[in-house]
């Protein structure tokens, strides 16, 4: 490419010195870029490739750039597209599974695939485990398919095959291995991939075929990967592979903002790094273009607690900005009250300000519920980030399980949820004798349906209602047809749009408009012009690569979500609500190892999220799942230095350190004798359970202590013959 000297300027142009390091690295180091919140990594990564480009003379033909979503992917093409001003066809860059899914089309051969392999998505594996589990006669109680989809998955993110187990040494892992292999012959069979196989299948392709292997190392001389403290076991093998010794390697992370370990992310990936790779240079990225000073302190400060961390402290050269405010609620009504009334009145006291702008994190979806009820009464529209995705309606989802079976035949996930979807008189029974047929002579779904109309399997009705059915699939398959008018087809033809119609409710309305809005999408839909795939391959594909990717935020409403959901966002008003013990940090967290800085490096990105206000709240009684809580306040608040927070005072004045200095609720006054402190601690009774005492009264051998019991309620004890053990 020639070099443009004007583009060279743009590219190095307004950086600050610590990314104009990184961007301007030389070509031949390893680069491992340690980048605050808020600090421009997105920008240091599109200007690395730029740079390659224009200055070190390395082609786009010859990089790989790995993103964790589809939208940061796009993002990066068009951002790069108008900083060098031309065409990116020849350049790769996606997501993990979406680069491997590219390796596998162009490969299926070698992968031991078929031409047209259909990705099905979770709740499509899930129903698979499912029906095995209920094959094998197991007890779905011992042996819950969600588990078992689980420890599938995590085998996979090991690079591990059932073959590759050793011998079961208990029941448990015999009954995990029977199914794993099960499901493993399954797919295989039907040539089907789930998201955990697209990856391992693409590692197992290069490994096993070394002349593909050099062709691709020497395609991909280098090699960027964004958040790369995300990745799991699997991801840092296959860039291990893929780089070789020739390779270099551009990494972009925040080891602080690691939050993904529950689903195999390892934060110390970063650090492994510096171990494998010899002469990485390390880059850090601290200045913070998004928040103010009084913000970052306190995310400075909080996360300092963690010990495995590389280490960086997030500056700005803007504002201090005002201090954090606490709220103290006297129970979740009075929280959720107080936060829509601020959002209320913040809105109105500045033209330009929008609900879109304000933010409402928490630990968990059962927080929200209150918080809608709240805004409904106010009548402040609001989005429930992450919520049901278009592509994981069930209408949507039928109408794509028609279309994966006209590409293939074999996908036993789409013919079991069409076969009689809309209803035609194949009842479960004749169903549970197609799996029998199936098994028996390891034959797909689809197979063993012919082999029973051919045998007359069973009843000449049953078998009718088949053969109907498999007509309609043979027919709906028509040869070069466009995709909308294929998808417009199979609607109207299978039945489907008059199944909804004639319900004539307002939900099946709704479901109609989200079936004119799928064939609105087909007809928009643009095909990659370098995809070895048809139309139809690439959008079935892309529906199952893009699910669990965030819903758009551009509409101007309140913003609810978990704080796992507002990682890469950014508002001018935020509220960390429920920031309490066991609550946020997560009791199920803390059992966990590690788990509790995960959730602290947690509690770090909620923070950084917010650009001028942040409010936390917590309250002294919450009713969550049946229960009655009496919660202490996060200990991530403690953490968090005096001088930067400031009280919300209303009616009662509350002071967050002297009532809850040292984790320990209200301080007894005048106990008699200098009785040991009880209140706020949490206990264990053998016969009621887990409690926290929430008074205390007399001295001596009549001292005697209320516990409110989570499962039993409150009860006053003698504190002598209580029996009581204390919880940390």
């Amino acid at each position: 490419m020639d070099k443009n000297p004007e583009i060279i300027e743009q590219i190095i142009n307004d950086l600050n010195d610590a990314q104009r390091q990184a961007v301007c690295a030389p070509a031949a180091q390893h680069q491992l870029v340690l980048a605050g919140a808020g600090s421009g990594k997105t920008r240091v990564l599109i200007h690395r490739i730029a740079w390659l480009s224009q200055v070190e003379d390395v082609s786009l033909y010859k990089q790989l750039a790995v993103t964790f979503t589809n939208k940061a992917a796009a993002e990066m093409r068009q951002r790069l597209s108008s900083l060098l001003n031309l065409s990116l066809s020849g350049l790769w860059v996606g997501t993990f599974h979406g680069l491997a899914h590219r390796l596998l089309r162009i490969h299926w051969h070698e992968a031991q695939l078929t031409q047209h392999f259909q990705i099905i998505d979770s709740d499509d594996q899930l129903r698979l485990i499912r029906r095995i589990v209920k094959d094998l006669q197991i007890d779905d109680k011992a042996y819950p398919p969600k588990q078992m989809q689980g420890e599938i998955n995590r085998y996979k993110e090991r690079c591990i095959r059932p073959q590759h187990i050793p011998a079961p040494q208990n029941t448990y892992e015999q009954i995990c291995l029977e199914i794993y292999q099960r499901y493993h012959n399954h797919c295989q069979r039907s040539s089907l991939v789930d998201f955990a196989e697209i990856l391992l299948r693409a590692y197992e392709l290069l490994e096993a075929h070394p002349p593909l292997l050099t062709h691709y190392r020497q395609r991909f001389s280098h090699i960027l990967v964004d958040e790369f403290q995300d990745t799991n076991q699997l991801q840092y093998a296959w860039i291990q592979l893929l780089l070789g010794e020739q390779g270099r390697l551009f990494v972009v992370g925040d080891d602080d903002q690691s939050i993904y370990g529950w689903r195999g992310a390892q934060a110390d990936n970063l650090q492994k790094l510096q171990t494998d790779l010899k002469g990485i240079e390390l880059i850090r990225l601290e200045q913070n273009y998004r928040s103010t000073g009084m913000i970052l302190d306190a995310a400075n400060a909080l996360i300092k607690h963690n010990d495995k961390r590389l280490g960086k402290q997030l500056w700005t050269a803007g504002d201090k900005g005002q201090a954090i405010q606490i709220y103290h609620g006297v129970n979740a009504e009075d929280e959720a009250r107080f936060i829509v009334e601020r959002i209320q009145s913040w809105t109105e006291k500045q033209a330009g300000r929008d609900y879109q702008q304000c933010a409402v994190l928490y630990r968990t979806n059962a927080l929200s519920r209150l918080l809608e009820e709240k805004l409904l009464q106010k009548q402040i529209p609001y989005r429930v980030y992450g919520g049901l995705r278009f592509f994981e309606r069930m209408e949507i989802k039928d109408t794509l399980a028609y279309l994966r079976l006209l590409l293939n035949k074999d996908d036993d996930s789409a013919f079991e949820r069409v076969v009689n979807h809309p209803p035609r008189g194949i009842g479960g029974r004749s169903i549970e004798q197609l799996r029998a047929i199936a098994r028996g002579q390891g034959l797909s779904l689809w197979q063993a349906a012919e082999q029973a109309i051919k045998t007359e399997a069973f009843a000449k009705r049953s078998l009718s209602a088949i053969g109907k059915f498999l007509s309609l699939i043979q027919n709906l398959a028509g040869e070069n047809e466009e995709l909308s008018a294929l998808t417009h087809k199979v609607i109207h033809q299978s039945g489907l749009w008059q199944h909804f119609k004639q319900k004539k409710q307002e939900t099946e309305q709704m479901r109609l408009d989200n079936l004119e809005e799928l064939i609105l999408a087909t007809e928009s839909y643009e095909t990659d012009p370098d995809t070895p795939m048809s139309d139809l391959q690439a959008f079935l594909s892309d529906t199952v690569l893009d699910a669990g990717e965030g819903q758009s935020s551009s509409d101007n409403a309140v913003q609810l979500m978990t704080l796992h959901n507002a990682k890469g966002l950014e508002f001018p008003l935020v509220f960390l609500c429920g920031m309490e013990e066991e609550l946020f940090p997560h009791r199920m967290a803390l059992q966990a190892p590690q788990g509790l800085e995960e959730e602290r490096r947690l509690c770090y990105v909620g923070i950084t999220r917010a650009m001028q206000q942040l409010y936390i709240s917590h309250v002294e009684s919450r009713r969550l799942h049946g229960n009655q809580l009496y919660p202490r306040p996060s200990r991530f608040l403690l953490e968090i230095p005096q001088e930067l927070l400031e009280e919300v005072r209303l009616q009662t004045p509350v002071n967050l350190y002297q009532q809850y200095g040292n984790y320990q609720a209200k301080v007894a006054k005048d106990t008699p004798n200098n009785l040991e402190n009880w209140i706020g601690q949490r206990v264990q009774h053998p016969r009621f359970g887990e409690g926290m005492v929430t008074d205390q009264e007399g001295a001596g051998k009549a001292a005697r202590i209320q516990v409110m019991f989570y499962q039993n309620g409150a009860k006053w004890l003698v504190l002598e013959y209580a029996q009581l053990e204390k919880l940390p």
